[in-house]
């Protein structure tokens, strides 16, 4: 089989280790990079030894897959073009910013016969591997992810910045339809959110908190899972997975017994795993593992809890009037 022509377009902070992946990735070839800012494109493509040019438009037609990494508001954009010439597509998260353009490329992709993975790398990191053997029905789980605040992504609010790492995490999780939401949140220093939370409640009775802000002093990472025999602690910052099992009470006194262990998470490579995983769905056919519908439940979900934030911040702007007056 002759090796896939590949691009990533955009290639800033994180497109550009996209780059470098598939450059030393057997079965591809790397052959252009694409940034509205010439010195960018140039600079990498330099590094890599390959094409860069600014205008995406000139690798229609000339690519067999590419990676996506420009800011959110053009991911449906760029996609779209790609899908339609004929490339399928690994799109990072999120996967667009409203549900209908997600449904639009789900649909696009199907059309086509393309491959349309999108980029939530939380599948595929050293804790939630661990978890295959760990968790089988999460009755409660608690999300916590904060970081300092940066510009890259204050274009967007938290939810579809941070929090949609989690969302897709627990909605794999749990693997339940969703009975409803209740969410708060608020702008500090940007004009979007920059911190919410959400409580989701699923139909089989797990109920989800899900924290995210990015105005904190501090980096944390957290997830705490409980089902009916166990209780799993994941850092992710620190990369350490704690479990606590329940086993069989004491055969004398009847006592309750709990058995605790600590493990270091192998983080390994999860982007390399990422890239890897959409090119075996490509060459072999397979289903990627983070596919477009996946996307699109995540959008579905981000939005849905927006719109329950911003009803909410308008009842009290309203009461506060009210008592005001």
């Amino acid at each position: 089989m002759r090796s896939l022509k590949t691009a990533v377009i955009g290639v800033g902070y994180f497109g550009e280790f996209h780059a470098h992946k598939y450059a030393v990735l057997p079965q591809v070839e790397l052959v252009a990079v694409a940034d509205i800012d010439p010195a960018r494109a140039g600079a990498v493509a330099s590094d890599l030894d390959v094409r860069g040019v600014t205008d995406y438009r000139d690798l229609l037609g000339v690519v067999d897959a590419v990676s996506i990494a420009v800011p959110t508001a053009v991911h449906y954009e760029v996609a779209r073009a790609f899908l339609e010439a004929g490339a399928h597509v690994l799109v990072e998260k999120p996967m667009t910013d409203d549900p209908a353009t997600a449904r639009a490329l789900v649909d696009l992709s199907k059309a086509k016969a393309r491959v349309l993975q999108v980029g939530h790398i939380e599948r595929f990191s050293g804790a939630r591997l661990a978890l295959h053997d760990v968790i089988s029905e999460p009755m409660f789980v608690d999300c916590q992810r904060v970081a300092p605040f940066k510009a890259r992504g204050s274009d967007i609010n938290v939810i579809l910045d941070m929090m949609i790492h989690d969302l897709d995490f627990v909605l794999d999780l749990v693997k339940a339809p969703i009975r409803d939401i209740d969410a708060i949140g608020v702008p500090i220093v940007s004009d979007e959110e920059d911190i919410a939370n959400a409580r989701i409640r699923f139909a089989n009775g797990c109920v989800a908190s899900i924290t995210a802000s990015r105005v904190s002093r501090k980096t944390e990472r957290v997830i705490r899972l409980f089902q009916h025999d166990a209780y799993v602690r994941i850092d992710l910052h620190e990369k350490k997975l704690q479990v606590v099992r329940k086993l069989a009470a004491d055969v004398d006194t009847g006592a309750l017994r709990l058995e605790a262990n600590e493990y270091p998470i192998d983080e390994g490579d999860p982007l390399m795993r990422e890239i890897e995983a959409f090119i075996a769905a490509i060459v072999d056919g397979t289903p990627p593992l983070v596919s477009g519908e996946d996307g699109l439940r995540a959008i579905q979900c981000a939005i849905a809890i927006t719109d329950q934030m911003r009803t909410w911040a308008k009842t009290v702007r309203r009461t506060e009037s009210a008592v005001s007056q």
